[in-house]
């Protein structure tokens, strides 16, 4: 890398970094604890990929997306999913309107997922065909609604809630779906200390008042920087190695894998692990991947991506312990990433 190309890396990591902090500030002034999940959400937007939480009810999920939609200034719409909503409800649908000389006419009105940030609030409450309307826009990022096609303006990212699938009412993501997002974060019960923190912001007279610190611009030049850090071999194989590993029969796959798992991560998980490395490199002052940050991001990418088995299921297996045996596991190049 020539020198002018090397400060150049330089100034975009650090442009990153100081963005990244900015926007991780503001929304811990509402959040509070959870800062893993902040993270996980950054990371994902960042890398222009969308993401599922997964909790049960009250842990501030939907708080956390709508902070992050007063933090940076982008066009939001939240979608409240029930199991009475239709695809045309998400999607937008042709309205009658009346015309200057009395008459009447066909209108289309765009769906509330024409927008940058869309916070899908318990998506699992809807029943398969709605979820389905958002397959074409997570994946093409465009809606097509009879002979309209909607091109939809970047940065786009679906933020999705949802409730742990044993609660009643909700009905469990295809597995076409859940692999077009990026992460899958799991929020948590707080910690002790911050249960008096948040009854403090929400019980007394005192509010917090998020302003905009960041740019749908400045996030789509961010996320170019992100493609433009470069991934060294080792890291790359290590990372096509981790789904490998994930998938019964193959030449990586530990023992769990080959007893209880069913089916494992498609090809977007390894490119689901290339972009999330990256950002994690960035935030670590590298401008090169690394083997540790593949390992970083396995977690979030991998654990909706591996479908356990029967015998997997009746034995009380979770994902969670699939991929952490993954990557216990699977040999870690030794191999340090360059600055």
């Amino acid at each position: 890398m020539s020198d002018s190309n090397a400060d150049k890396a330089r100034a975009d990591a650090q442009r990153f970094r100081e963005t990244y902090d900015a926007i991780h500030t503001e929304v811990s002034r509402m959040m509070v604890g959870q800062n893993d999940v902040i993270e996980g959400v950054l990371t994902a937007l960042l890398a222009g990929g969308h993401v599922l939480l997964e909790g049960v009810p009250g842990l501030g999920k939907t708080m956390l997306v709508s902070s992050l939609g007063k933090a940076v200034d982008l066009s939001f719409s939240r979608i409240q999913f029930t199991p009475d909503m239709m695809p045309a409800d998400v999607r937008g649908t042709a309205v009658l309107v009346d015309t200057e000389g009395g008459g009447h006419q066909l209108e289309f009105e765009e769906g509330p997922i024409v927008a940058n940030l869309v916070l899908a609030d318990e998506i699992n409450r809807a029943t398969p065909k709605t979820q389905s309307a958002l397959l074409e826009a997570m994946q093409e990022r465009q809606v097509t609604v009879g002979k309209r096609t909607i091109k939809l303006e970047e940065p786009f990212c679906v933020m999705a809630t949802q409730n742990p699938v044993e609660q009643e009412g909700t009905y469990p993501l295809p597995e076409a779906q859940l692999d077009r997002f990026l992460f899958k974060l799991v929020v948590g019960y707080p910690e002790e200390a911050d249960y008096k923190e948040i009854i403090r912001r929400t019980t007394t007279t005192d509010e917090v008042s998020l302003k905009s610190v960041s740019t749908g611009a400045t996030i789509n030049e961010l996320r170019r920087t992100v493609r433009s850090v470069p991934c060294p071999d080792h890291a790359e194989d290590y990372a096509i190695r981790l789904v490998m590993a994930t998938q019964p029969g193959s030449d990586y796959a530990p023992g769990i894998v080959n007893q209880f798992v069913s089916l494992g991560s498609s090809p977007r998980g390894a490119q689901a692990l290339i972009l999330g490395a990256k950002v994690k490199a960035l935030l670590a002052g590298r401008f090169a991947v690394g083997a540790e940050d593949i390992a970083a991001v396995a977690m979030p990418v991998l654990r909706h991506r591996v479908l356990l088995g029967f015998e997997g299921l009746s034995e009380g297996i979770t994902t969670d312990q699939v991929v952490e045996e993954v990557l216990a596991k699977l040999p870690r190049p030794t191999e340090v990433a360059t600055s």
